[in-house]
């Protein structure tokens, strides 16, 4: 029987780029793979006929060889047809070939090695809370971790001392499964023993064959002076253990602020809510303003000061966690009303508000009348 062109086969000019002839056989794979297409024989037909296609023109060397023979030039380099899946088809396109039968392990004709990688330890988080103070100028704190550690008894082993690991009875030291899905040969990892080929028949007694033991340790995590609420300090090694003498994960710290009696913190900058008088307000006045530090700083009041003003103490704040300085204090007077006032003060201020021009007892119709001249 005539073989078919095998750039017919895969849909590209014989001038295709590597490129090229590899996304035209990924397409075809896809679409004509059998896990798609269960039962079809004609799909089942074309999958081979694709994958024998790109074994060809997918070869520089064996793709010279067609062009210029044919097919017969192949024959003559001991090329008889494509039967199965070779090793270099099964690691270039193992995302295609493996993900439709759940495995994610390469398709191999031979086993593959038993032994697995060393794995890296989980990494951990924790949310430590610090004060204002502690957060301005640093500190050092001390954290409670309740982890896993390498089993002291076994080291990490998981057996019972004096004792060795068992062959995996399910697949029989190989680590592996194989299946075959009509003419696809497939190898999976063992489920039993994870692909090891050992099993664990006499566990350690301290860890239960997991070989590893739940412990209590303190570490003392320095907090960065300017460190904002919601940060995460990395500390390296101190996740939870690795499998197979891999490398531990890192224990990632969120910082969480506590709420300040007096200040507020944005950003860089404090800011302080302090209340004074009428009198202060409208004679002036000098006050005394706390600082994180500890320190304090006079403020002045200027004469007229309205409720809610703001005033600025330049260099004040929180230290820039990058080093770019300090930010500032801001303080927002709020002017207070004074309450009980006695007949006399009661008397001197209706004394005030005569010589300023105003009845505290008429209604005062300023306000309505502004508006109304406003829209009109």
């Amino acid at each position: 029987m005539t073989k078919k062109d095998y750039y017919e086969i895969l849909g590209v000019p014989r001038n295709a780029t590597q490129e090229e002839i590899k996304k035209a056989y990924r397409r075809l794979a896809l679409k004509y793979h059998p896990d798609r297409n269960p039962g079809d024989k004609e799909a089942e037909e074309k999958f081979k006929e694709a994958a024998e296609a790109y074994s060809v023109l997918g070869d520089p060397q064996k793709r010279a060889t067609y062009d210029r023979y044919g097919h017969e030039g192949l024959r003559g380099e001991g090329f008889t047809g494509f039967t199965g899946f070779e090793s270099s088809l099964f690691e270039e396109f193992a995302d295609i070939l493996g993900s439709f039968f759940g495995f994610g392990d390469f398709f191999t004709s031979g086993e593959r090695r038993r032994q697995r990688a060393p794995q890296r330890g989980r990494d951990l988080i924790m949310e430590v809370e610090v004060s204002l103070e502690e957060a301005a100028f640093g500190a050092e704190k001390e954290i409670k971790l309740n982890r896993h550690e390498i089993c002291h008894v076994c080291h990490g082993q998981g057996l019972a001392p004096g004792t060795r690991p068992s062959v995996c009875p399910v697949c029989h030291g190989r680590g592996q499964i194989r299946n075959q899905h009509g003419f696809v040969i497939i190898t999976r990892t063992c489920s039993h023993c994870g692909g090891s080929g050992e099993i664990i028949s006499t566990p350690c007694s301290e860890c239960r064959g997991t070989g590893l033991t739940r412990q209590k340790k303190v570490l003392k995590v320095r907090i960065p002076a300017g460190i904002d609420d919601g940060a995460r300090l990395r500390i390296e090694g101190e996740g939870e253990p690795g499998e197979r003498e891999g490398l531990a994960g890192d224990l990632y710290i969120i910082v969480r602020l506590k709420p300040h009696d007096f200040f507020v913190r944005e950003g860089n900058n404090l800011i302080c809510e302090i209340p004074i008088s009428f009198v202060q307000a409208a004679l002036g006045a000098s006050i005394e303003i706390p600082t994180l530090d500890g320190s304090s700083e006079i403020l002045k009041i200027p004469a007229g000061t309205q409720s809610g003003e703001v005033f600025k103490l330049k260099g004040k704040g929180i230290r820039d966690i990058r080093g770019h300085g300090r930010g500032d204090l801001i303080v927002r007077v709020v002017v207070k009303t004074p309450t009980n006032l006695s007949k006399e003060q009661k008397a001197l201020l209706r004394e005030l508000a005569r010589q300023m021009g105003e009845d505290p007892d008429a209604v005062d119709r300023r306000i309505a009348l502004k508006y109304k001249q406003k829209i009109n």
